[in-house]
């Protein structure tokens, strides 16, 4: 697993930057109503994503949350007053504060599904009725698409998957909430090149194949052989899953 409070500094370089962060805000709106007027972003990391939302309506307050102390700080500078380091599984929020709750790349990281019903019962808990929540599924399969890379990394042991799309929708099932769109964002600047991906390999991207291990040097030594070594390969296509906290039932 990544230090993410090393990756700070290198996050969005890294990352497509600025491209890349305007297509996943653009992506997470379009599953927002447009009457909006709070919403939370969990695991905003360097908060270049919770920017852009902030500033694309007007009215609408974004508050941002990370665990991680060097990437909410580069958060904050975005987003002055309104960047909270806190664990998603237990958010100093009350219920029902926001109208909408967004986490875009996050659930993939938790370190198992406990944790992801968690993070997802936070999600709901702080939703007011009829709220929604909007957050990436299926993330380490969006990176494959297809290329002689893909091929090559095809033998490695799998990681485990903890954002698949159907194992989402049940937590959120279990937790009130129901189903209410989907949508789809390039991740430009992140299709990958051979030399890129053996860079990754050395500093413990694949959580499988960890640095020094016999294992990643061989996937190493096969994707240096690859042709155009420094091409990047099509960018990965993340999909955003959306749901809605159910409204209270009329009284009496």
């Amino acid at each position: 697993m990544l230090d993410y409070d090393k990756e700070a500094e290198r996050y969005d370089a890294s990352r497509g930057g600025e491209p890349r962060a305007a297509a996943a805000a653009e992506a997470v709106l379009s599953l927002v109503p447009p009457d909006t007027r709070s919403l939370l972003d969990l695991g905003c990391g360097t908060g270049i994503v919770t920017r852009r939302l902030a500033a694309a309506r007007d009215g609408m307050r974004v508050t941002g949350v990370d665990l991680a102390l060097a990437m909410a700080r580069q958060a904050a500078a975005r987003l002055p007053g309104a960047v909270v380091l806190a664990d998603s599984r237990r958010l100093p929020f009350r219920d029902g504060e926001f109208d909408a709750v967004s986490s875009v790349w996050l659930l993939h990281l938790a370190a198992g599904p406990a944790d992801v019903r968690t993070i997802v019962g936070e999600c709901a808990r702080v939703l007011r009725p009829g709220g929604v929540y909007v957050t990436t599924v299926d993330k380490g399969a969006s990176h494959n698409v297809g290329s002689d890379i893909d091929v090559v990394l095809s033998s490695r042991p799998p990681s485990p998957v903890r954002d698949g799309a159907a194992d989402i929708v049940s937590h959120a099932a279990g937790h009130g909430l129901a189903p209410a769109g989907q949508a789809c964002f390039r991740g430009h600047g992140q299709g990958r090149s051979p030399r890129r991906t053996v860079a990754d390999l050395r500093r413990g991207w694949f959580v499988t194949l960890p640095p020094g291990d016999p294992l990643a040097d061989g996937f190493a030594t096969r994707l240096a052989e690859l042709p155009d070594q420094d091409r990047p390969r099509p960018d990965p296509v993340f999909t955003l899953r959306a749901f809605r906290k159910p409204t209270d039932p009329p009284a009496g």
